[in-house]
């Protein structure tokens, strides 16, 4: 009886505690939503800020570990490698994709794995800025933020790492400049040969035979056409990922419902929705070149795009070469993005098919052990340069020595 007693009275204190928090949660996810929110977290300094891209740098952790988000825990390294590691985000979306929440950022981890850790943030365009083209982000953009880099870091020597487009622009920009001190290349889901299969290579297939149609019988071309008419709003790019998995986006409404007494949970769903609920606008010159250029002439498959003069070849890309594709991305599936270790002439270089969709590959919970792991571990072994400007320390190393002391006076033990 007494047995009974106490489990019915278990019980109840069960369902009483799941409802409190149910309640509390809901009010602040229905009022307060932004305090769910914890993407953007790790601290970093603006090396340079421009308009609209800037430069930031990552000290590394103060704590002497950082926990991720399947329990494990990573030391912080004492010492950094030489070659700083420069992340690159794809167009259309906020910088938070490599920060997304605490235990889910891929630049707290690398900053915690030893690197000098650097992100392009190309900032949020407005209309005013719909002139932009993909030259602009390859060639004016990239040349700016890696030369801000180089000057805090006071090293040549640079390691590149890009998402999706992210890694496009990397590839054009190495292609172009022929920057031989890039000397470490990382893509991950990005898109290159446009006829291999998925949404994408769809989709400009069927643009194909119009647009060929358009060229033999007009003298009308997409960029003559104003590129302030093809500026794409940011709920376009926000509609175009949800409807990569329309029946997942819904039911994650019913996720959230059934589980809104787990505060952690309601958190990262309240963080990611942020996320994918406030992409941003694409540059109609942007926009202009990639359907020309890559959906419907598709050079960048054969490893040649041509920009008002000058060629971004990708034969001339000698960078160590390391390839990631998600097994289960329907936007860029391995075969599209396999093509670009075919294209570059680099002697170390690797394809790796991992588990993942398009945004899981990166940000999804095997991305730690798949891809951010795989990745500071190849880093690691390639990541020596002796290729340093001037005698004193740089402003990286400052930070560095300054994060040290203060995890010293923190932990006298450390």
């Amino acid at each position: 009886m007494n047995r009974l007693f106490k489990r019915v009275l278990d019980r109840g204190l069960f369902i009483n505690e799941r409802l409190l928090a149910t309640a509390d949660n809901a009010v602040d996810w229905m009022l307060m939503r932004e305090s769910l929110v914890k993407s953007g977290m790790t601290p970093y300094d603006i090396v340079y800020q421009g308009d609209p891209m800037s430069v930031r740098y990552y000290p590394p952790p103060s704590d002497s570990w950082i926990e991720m988000a399947d329990g494990e825990r990573v030391p912080v390294a004492a010492e950094r490698h030489a070659v700083p590691l420069v992340l690159v985000p794809p167009l259309g979306v906020t910088t938070e994709v490599f920060d997304l929440m605490p235990h889910r950022s891929l630049v707290r981890y690398m900053a915690a794995r030893g690197f000098h850790v650097y992100l392009i943030d190309w900032g949020k365009p407005e209309r005013r800025h719909a002139n932009l083209s993909m030259k602009d982000y390859a060639v004016t953009m990239f040349d700016t933020a890696l030369e801000e880099v180089r000057r805090h870091a006071a090293i040549e020597d640079l390691s590149v790492m890009g998402w999706c487009m992210g890694g496009l622009l990397s590839l054009l920009h190495t292609g172009l400049e022929r920057d031989h001190h890039i000397q470490n290349l990382i893509t991950v889901a990005s898109p290159i040969d446009l006829r291999g299969g998925g949404l994408v290579a769809r989709a400009a297939t069927a643009l194909n035979t119009p647009a060929r149609l358009i060229r033999k019988f007009s003298a009308w071309r997409l960029h003559s056409l104003d590129p302030g008419k093809l500026h794409a709003p940011g709920w376009l790019t926000t509609l175009g990922f949800k409807l990569t998995d329309p029946i997942g986006s819904i039911t994650t409404y019913w996720d959230l419902l059934t589980r809104l007494w787990d505060r952690e949970f309601v958190e990262n769903y309240s963080t990611t929705a942020d996320y994918l609920n406030n992409m941003l606008e694409y540059p109609g010159g942007v926009v202009q070149d990639m359907l020309v250029k890559f959906a419907i002439d598709n050079q960048m498959a054969a490893g040649r795009v041509e920009f008002r003069g000058t060629v971004a070849d990708m034969s001339l890309i000698e960078a160590n070469f390391l390839v990631f594709a998600g097994d289960t991305d329907i936007l860029v599936p391995p075969e599209i993005a396999r093509r670009s270790v075919e294209l570059v002439s680099s002697k170390d270089r690797e394809f790796h098919i991992v588990p993942g969709g398009h945004m899981g590959v990166i940000l999804g919970s095997k991305a730690l052990k798949s891809v951010w792991a795989p990745s500071a571990d190849w880093l690691a072994s390639r990541s020596d340069s002796n290729n340093r400007r001037g005698d004193g320390p740089s402003a990286a190393d400052l930070a560095v020595r300054e994060a040290r002391f203060r995890r010293q006076a923190e932990d006298p033990t450390w």
